[in-house]
């Protein structure tokens, strides 16, 4: 079952001390980043939108499980995640920095436009299951993290082995 949250922020717009809570599961089972499906399950957006003084914000966490395979072994990783957002709401810009603030057309939010580019800002470049994680054997394809697989670990580049003669 697909989700989508639009939220109508007119009121919001409005009345100084405003105040409104969500949870909102959000499924992107579909997105893939890198060759990976890091979403199995709905990512849960739980937060507020408030007008504080006249100004609207929206603050969230995303929950979510990535199962994305390590970067150097290939072993799946089931990490539990969880990122807080934080973003002030604005219905024009004049001259202001963008990048601080989310324009908001008609009074209308996509949360899950929102939250989707969040969250991929958010994820990490490189997966390791652990950070001392020692990857494949690049001859045989052992894992290193089970235990030493008895290839050679100073082969000489082909190409430089005239160079070894200088040393002799």
């Amino acid at each position: 079952m697909v989700f989508f949250m639009i939220i109508e922020l007119g009121r919001f717009f409005e009345a100084t001390g405003d105040y409104a809570a969500f949870a909102h599961p959000m499924d992107v089972s579909g997105v893939e980043i890198w060759g990976v499906r890091p979403f199995l399950e709905p990512v849960l957006l739980k937060g507020e939108i408030k007008n504080h003084a006249g100004v609207v914000t929206i603050s969230y966490t995303a929950e979510f499980t990535d199962f994305s395979p390590c970067d150097r072994c290939g072993a799946q990783i089931n990490r539990p995640t969880q990122y807080k957002f934080n973003h002030t709401l604005v219905t024009t810009l004049e001259g202001e920095e963008v990048n601080d603030l989310i324009l908001v057309e008609n009074n209308r939010l996509d949360l899950d436009d929102l939250a989707l580019s969040d969250i991929l800002l958010e994820l990490p470049s490189k997966h390791l299951c652990t950070a001392a994680c020692k990857g494949l054997c690049p001859k045989c394809g052992t894992n290193l993290n089970q235990g030493e697989c008895g290839c050679e670990k100073h082969e000489i580049d082909p190409r430089l082995a005239v160079l070894k003669t200088l040393l002799n």
